[in-house]
C-alpha cells in the first residue's frame, strides 16, 4: 500500500477541534433521530423535514452479512455493491459456472433466483431505552452488571418482537459506548432474489492496486429483489436519477457503518495499536498467503477461495492504513489532550467529581487483564468468530452446540445471539444452502489451528485440549472428512432435536465443538467480568459527562446501525495535484491494458462505440463513512439516488479515528454509468427501465 499522502496527522490533529466536541462541516455518522439540522442549513441551505427523514429510514436497508443497501423501485428492487452479493453469486453457481467472475443477469423481473441466507433489515423505529437499562444495572458491577444488562435487553427485545419474529427483528444498541441505549426495530426480508450483478472484471476493475485509491473505474453495483409471500415487496424507495450528481452538489449517504474508535480513550486506542492490531494483522497476513497458495493450485480452488481472498486482502489494506495512522504520535497525543480536557472539566466541580469520578483511570486499570486475556479470547472466542477455529463447518457446529444448551435457559440468561428475538436470523444463517467446499474447509481449519498453537503456545492447556496428539493438518483432515454438517437435513435434525440430539450425535465436528466449548465459555466469562463490564461502566460515565458538557451536538461511534452522513461532490488536492471528482468512460478505456487487473471483457470492448466517452463513471464526495457503508445509497436533497458508495480513498482509512474534510473521500458509482452499462453493455433494458421508471409506473410513496 502506498503512503497516505496528506498534510500529516500532526498538522491535521492540531488544527482540528476536539474529537469529542461538536462536529465540523461534513463530519459525522449521525443517527436519524439526532441529525445536525442547523449545521446542514448553515453549510448547504437545506434542512430535512420529517417526511424526508421518514423516507430515508424506510428506503434504506441493512444487510445482515455486513453491508448496506436501499430500495430503488416500487417493486422491491434493491441496490447494493457487487462485493456485497459475492456470497450469493458463489452459492448459486454450479458445475463450470462462475458467476463471481462472469456476472449474472435474470432474464426478466420475477425470474430471479433465491439468494441463500441473505437477509435485508428495514428500520421501522428507534426508541430510547436508556432509563430501563440504567435502572436494571444501577449499583451492579462485573458479572452482575453484564447479567443485568443482558436480562434487560432480552426483555425489551422480546416485547418488541412479540408479533411475528420471522418478519420483525429488534436490537438493543449501546450508543456512545453505553451513554445511551436505543431499541432498533426492523422489518426483516429473508426472501431475497438476485436480479443482476456485473462481471468481476468491471466490478473490481483495477483490483488490489486501485483499492482505496482514486481515480476509479468500477461498476461495483448489484441489484436484488425483496419478496413477501412470493410477491415483490412494495415499500418506500429512493427514485433513481439517471443523470447522476453534479460537482459541488450536496449528497447524503444512508447506511450502516460497522465500527469506529473516535470516542475511545487514549488508553483504549493504545491497546488497539499495541495488542489487538498486531495479532489480527499477523493472522490475516499469514492467512492471505495460505489462501493465495490454495487458489493457485487449480481453477476450481481459485473459484472456491475467490470471496475469501478478496475479503482478506481488503482487510489487510485497512489494517495497514491503521498502522500508518498510528505511526504519527500526534494521534494518541491529541486523544490524551482531549481526555485530559474532559477530566479537568469533571474535576472543576465537586458535584461532577462525585457523579463521574475518574473514569479514565478506571479504564486504565482494566488494561493489564485485557492484555493478558486478549490472545486467548481472540483465538478461542472472538467478537464474531474465533480465530482459532476458522471453518464454516465448525461455525455451524458451534451454533448447534450452543443453541442446544442456551435454549434450555430462560431467555434473559442466554447469550445474546440465542435470545428468542434473534433466533430467526440465526436460523437463516444456519440453514443457508450455500455450498461448503471440503478442500477449502480443511485448509482454513488447519491454518487456524496452527495459529492457535502459535499464539497460545504448544504447552498451553487449551492447545492440548484442542489438538491432543494430532497435528493441525491431521485434526482438520479427520474433522472435515468425517462431518455431515454440509447436509442441511443433518443440521435440521440437530437443531430440532435440541440438547438430546446434540448429546447423542457422533459427528466428529459436533463432538469437537462440545469438547472445546467449556474453555471458550470460560474465557468469554473472564472477558466480560474483567474487561467488558468495567469498561462499559466507565465509558458510560464518560459519555454522560460529554453530554453534560456539550449537549447533543455529538454523533456516536459506528455500531452497524442506520446513520446519515452529509457532504458534497468534491475532489481534493494531493501532492499539489488537483484530483477531479469524476471519472468518465473515456478514462476506463484509456486505463484498460488488456492484462489483469486492468482487463475488460469482450462485452465491454464491443460496447465502446455505443457508450458516450464523457459519461461520468465514478465520483468522490466528502461524506464520512467507514466499513459497513458498502452499498449505501448516495442521495440528493430530493432523496433521489445519484450513486452507490463502494469505497474510500487512502486518507479515509484513518477515518476510524479521525475525519479530515480536506482529504477523506467516499468513492461511489455514478447512476449515469449504471444505466448506460445496463442498456449498452448488458442489454438489460427491462432493468434499466425499472430503475428510471416506465410511464405509468407507481409513483414513490
Amino acid at each position: 500500500m502506498k503512503s497516505m499522502t496528506r498534510p500529516g496527522l500532526a498538522a491535521l490533529l492540531l488544527a482540528a477541534s476536539g474529537l469529542t466536541g461538536a462536529a465540523r462541516a461534513d463530519e459525522g455518522m449521525w443517527t436519524l433521530d439526532n441529525l445536525p439540522k442547523q449545521a446542514m442549513q448553515q453549510a448547504y441551505g437545506f434542512t430535512p423535514d420529517g417526511q424526508w427523514i421518514d423516507r430515508v429510514m424506510h428506503a434504506s436497508l441493512r444487510m445482515a452479512s455486513g453491508c448496506s443497501a436501499s430500495f430503488v423501485s416500487p417493486d422491491g428492487l434493491v441496490m447494493t455493491n457487487h462485493h456485497c452479493v459475492a456470497s450469493c453469486l458463489g452459492d448459486l453457481q454450479t458445475g463450470h459456472q462462475n458467476y463471481v467472475r462472469d456476472g449474472f443477469a435474470a432474464p426478466r423481473a420475477g425470474a430471479e433466483p433465491h439468494c441463500p441466507g441473505m437477509e435485508l433489515d428495514q428500520l421501522q423505529q428507534i426508541t430510547d431505552v436508556t432509563s430501563r437499562i440504567d435502572d436494571a444495572t444501577r449499583s451492579k458491577s462485573g458479572a452482575d452488571f453484564i447479567a443485568a444488562e443482558h436480562a434487560a435487553e432480552s426483555a425489551i427485545e422480546k416485547e418488541c418482537g412479540s408479533g411475528d419474529p420471522k418478519t420483525t427483528r429488534c436490537d438493543v444498541i449501546a450508543l456512545y459506548h453505553g451513554g445511551r441505549y436505543d431499541l432498533y426495530k426492523y422489518r426483516r426480508y429473508d426472501d431475497v432474489r438476485l436480479a443482476f450483478s456485473p462481471d468481476n472484471a468491471i466490478a473490481n476493475f483495477g483490483g488490489d492496486p486501485d483499492n482505496f485509491n482514486y481515480p476509479r473505474y468500477d461498476l461495483d453495483v448489484s441489484f436484488v429483489r425483496a419478496y413477501v409471500d412470493n410477491k415483490p415487496a412494495h415499500t418506500d424507495y429512493f427514485p433513481f436519477d439517471p443523470a447522476g450528481p453534479k460537482a459541488g452538489e450536496m449528497v447524503f449517504t444512508s447506511g450502516n457503518p460497522g465500527s469506529t474508535s473516535r470516542n475511545e480513550t487514549a488508553d483504549q486506542l493504545e491497546f488497539l495499536h499495541d495488542v489487538e492490531l498486531p495479532l489480527i494483522y499477523g493472522y490475516y497476513e499469514s492467512f492471505d498467503g495460505a489462501m493465495s497458495q490454495f487458489a493457485s493450485e487449480t481453477p476450481q480452488r481459485a473459484k472456491e477461495a475467490e470471496n475469501t481472498v478478496f475479503f482478506t486482502e481488503n482487510s489487510l489494506k485497512v489494517f495497514t492504513g491503521w498502522l500508518q495512522a498510528f505511526g504519527d504520535p500526534a494521534l494518541i497525543a491529541r486523544k490524551r489532550a482531549d481526555d485530559r480536557s474532559l477530566l479537568d472539566w469533571i474535576d472543576a466541580d465537586p458535584s461532577r467529581r462525585q457523579a463521574y469520578g475518574d473514569p479514565f483511570a478506571a479504564i486504565a486499570a482494566t488494561l493489564p487483564p485485557e492484555r493478558a486475556l486478549y490472545p486467548r479470547y481472540a483465538m478461542l472466542e472472538g467478537q464474531r468468530r474465533a480465530l482459532g477455529f476458522g471453518s464454516d463447518t465448525f461455525a455451524i457446529a458451534r451454533i448447534l452446540v450452543r443453541a442446544a444448551a442456551e435454549r434450555t435457559k430462560p431467555d434473559a440468561d442466554r447469550l445474546p445471539a440465542f435470545r428468542d428475538a434473534n433466533l430467526p436470523a440465526l436460523e437463516a444463517q444456519l440453514f443457508s444452502s450455500r455450498p461448503i467446499y471440503p478442500d477449502l474447509e480443511r485448509t482454513e481449519l488447519a491454518f487456524s489451528l496452527t495459529k492457535l498453537r502459535q499464539v497460545l503456545g504448544a504447552d498451553d492447556q487449551a492447545v492440548h485440549l484442542v489438538l491432543g496428539r494430532a497435528s493441525p493438518d491431521e485434526l482438520a483432515q479427520r474433522l472435515v472428512s468425517g462431518t455431515g454438517l454440509a447436509d442441511l437435513s443433518v443440521r435440521h435434525r440437530l437443531w430440532d432435536g435440541g440438547q438430546n440430539a446434540v448429546s447423542a450425535s457422533t459427528d466428529p465436528m459436533i463432538r469437537f465443538a462440545v469438547a472445546v466449548d467449556p474453555a471458550s465459555r470460560a474465557v468469554l466469562k473472564q472477558w466480560q467480568d474483567q474487561v467488558e463490564a468495567p469498561q462499559r461502566q466507565q465509558t458510560e460515565l464518560i459519555a454522560k459527562a460529554r453530554f453534560a458538557r456539550e449537549g447533543n451536538a455529538l454523533y456516536p461511534d459506528a455500531t452497524f446501525t442506520e446513520r446519515l452522513s452529509y457532504g458534497k461532490v468534491d475532489g481534493w488536492t494531493q501532492n499539489g495535484r488537483t484530483i477531479p471528482p469524476f471519472t468518465e468512460f473515456a478514462g476506463l478505456y484509456d486505463r484498460a491494458t488488456g492484462a489483469e487487473p486492468f482487463k475488460l471483457t469482450k462485452a465491454w470492448l464491443d460496447a465502446k462505440p455505443q457508450l458516450d466517452p464523457a459519461t461520468h463513471f465514478d465520483f468522490v464526495s466528502t461524506n464520512d463513512i467507514t466499513g459497513g457503508n458498502s452499498g449505501s445509497p448516495m442521495i440528493d436533497r430530493d432523496a433521489h439516488v445519484i450513486g452507490v458508495a463502494f469505497d474510500g480513498n487512502q486518507a479515509s482509512i484513518a477515518g476510524d479515528f479521525i475525519y479530515d474534510p480536506s482529504q477523506n473521500r467516499t468513492v461511489g458509482v455514478d447512476t449515469a454509468s449504471m444505466v448506460a452499462a445496463l442498456r449498452h453493455v448488458y442489454r438489460l433494458d427491462w432493468l434499466a427501465d425499472e430503475l428510471v421508471g416506465k410511464p405509468g409506473r407507481t409513483a414513490a410513496k
